[in-house]
């Protein structure tokens, strides 16, 4: 157990030093969420109750793509420096070390989008209440992102436009997060019950750590054979 700890402690902190020395990878996604949401308010004019209403499905909309943006790298670069050929061979499970592989990637897009939503929705005239709701729904619903993202990107791994693929394997697959993320804010705003959207938020996260690094890993050993 501790050689596959340090295996694990490895991976992360690799994943994370080398986006850190690649800014960009960083930078685009949270520069791409910022620009989206701040656009809707200069399109639509400042009126609260019309930004109010559309504010749930134009942040979830605009994290999603923000997650679509980094997925082509998320296996890209360690396929050509020969580092994803180390790890199907290293003696650990492969499913353990894709999962730490998703959660630096998630570390890296999803957590800093959970951490700017609250400024954007002061900005979409969100009340108190649905902010808090907005940051848990992204906490629970990023992951899954990444989680599903890393299947598409895994199968797309080494083809030529693997980007524009990856947007069309995922983005049927991102649509019930999508659909009940932002249920669950605008179910605040309306004084709904929404003790269904957080549940069933829960149960595709733990469906998607079950069975997504398990699909992560075949796809990956059938792309890289």
């Amino acid at each position: 157990m501790p050689p596959l700890l340090n295996a694990i402690g490895c991976i992360f902190r690799r994943d994370i030093t080398v986006a850190l020395r690649r800014s960009t990878d960083i930078l685009t996604p949270i520069i791409f969420f910022l620009i989206v949401v701040s656009l809707f308010p200069l399109g639509l004019g400042p009126e609260p109750a019309a930004l109010r209403s559309i504010a749930p499905g134009v942040i979830w909309v605009a994290a999603l793509l923000a997650t679509m943006l980094s997925l082509n790298r998320l296996f890209a670069n360690d396929h050509a420096d020969g580092t994803l050929e180390q790890l199907l061979l290293s003696p650990h499970p492969l499913t353990v070390l894709v999962l730490t592989k998703i959660a630096a990637h998630w570390a890296l897009t999803g957590l800093p989008l959970v951490l700017i939503s609250p400024l954007l929705a002061i900005q979409m005239h969100l009340p108190p209440q649905a902010i808090g709701t907005l940051v848990l729904s992204l906490l629970l619903g990023t992951p899954v992102l990444s989680l599903l993202g890393a299947v598409g990107a895994a199968l797309t791994l080494g083809l030529r436009g693997g980007g524009v693929l990856v947007s069309l394997l995922v983005l049927p697959l991102y649509t019930p997060v999508l659909i009940f993320g932002a249920g669950a804010v605008t179910g605040v705003i309306a004084d709904i019950d929404i003790e269904a959207q957080f549940s069933l938020l829960g149960a595709f996260l733990a469906l998607a750590l079950t069975f997504a690094p398990w699909a992560t890993a075949a796809a990956l050993r059938v792309s890289i054979e």
